[in-house]
C-alpha cells in the first residue's frame, strides 16, 4: 500500500511536470517568434528607414546646390546648365538606390512626384528658365520633407512594435521562472510527503 502511494505521488509529479514543461515549451516558441520579429523590425529600421533618410539628405544637398546655381546672377547660362546637368546625374544615381528600398504606397507616390520634379528641372535648365528651375527645386524639397516625415512615422511604428515584443518576451520569461518555482515546490511536496502511520494499541487478551 505504501509503494502504491509512492507510485501515485510520482505519477502526479510526472503529470504536473509534463503540463508545466508543455507550457514552457509553448512560451519559448512564442519568445523565439517574437525575437525573430524584433530582429526583422530592427533591420527594417536600418535598411528601410535610416538608409533612406541618408538618401533624402543627399537629395536635399544636391537640390540646394541646383537652386544656388540657378539663382547666381554672375554665372553664364552654359556653366549653369553644365553644373545642374552633372548634379542631376548624381541625383539619378541615388534614385536607383532609393528605388531598391522597401517603399510604402504613399512613399512611392511622393517618390514619383520627386522624380517628375527632377525631370522638370532638367527640361527648364535646358531652356535657361532659371527662375522656374529654382521654383521646381522648392517643390522637390517640399516632397522630400514629406518623404522624411513618412520615414520618421514608419521608424517610430517599427520601434514601438519592437519594444512591445521585447516587453512580451520579458513577461514570458518571468512567467517561465514562476512556473519553474511552482513546479519545484509541488514536485518536492509530492515526492517527499509520507503517509501518516496509524499506531494500533493491542487489545488486552480476553479472559473468557
Amino acid at each position: 500500500m505504501k509503494d502504491l502511494k509512492k507510485y501515485s505521488n510520482k505519477t502526479k509529479a510526472a503529470f504536473i511536470l509534463l503540463v508545466v514543461m508543455l507550457i514552457i515549451i509553448l512560451s519559448n516558441f512564442n519568445t523565439l517568434q517574437n525575437s525573430k520579429n524584433v530582429n526583422e523590425n530592427i533591420n527594417a529600421i536600418y535598411n528601410d528607414r535610416l538608409v533612406v533618410a541618408r538618401y533624402i539628405f543627399q537629395y536635399s544637398n544636391k537640390l540646394h546646390f541646383i537652386k544656388t546655381e540657378a539663382e547666381q546672377p554672375n554665372l553664364s547660362d552654359h556653366l549653369k546648365r553644365n553644373e545642374i546637368a552633372n548634379t542631376l546625374k548624381i541625383i539619378r544615381s541615388i534614385d536607383h538606390l532609393y528605388a531598391k528600398t522597401v517603399l510604402t504606397p504613399k512613399e512611392k507616390t511622393y517618390f514619383e512626384a520627386f522624380l517628375n520634379s527632377c525631370k522638370t528641372i532638367q527640361a527648364l535648365s535646358q531652356s535657361n528658365n532659371w527662375k522656374q528651375v529654382s521654383k521646381s527645386g522648392d517643390e522637390a524639397l517640399k516632397t522630400l520633407e514629406l518623404l522624411s516625415q513618412i520615414q520618421i512615422t514608419e521608424g517610430k511604428a517599427k520601434l514601438n512594435a519592437a519594444n512591445e515584443m521585447y516587453g512580451g518576451n520579458n513577461n514570458l520569461g518571468q512567467l517561465q521562472i514562476a512556473l519553474l518555482i511552482i513546479l519545484g515546490g509541488i514536485t518536492f511536496y509530492l515526492l517527499l510527503i509520507k503517509k501518516k502511520k496509524t499506531i494500533r494499541i493491542p487489545e488486552p487478551p480476553s479472559l473468557n
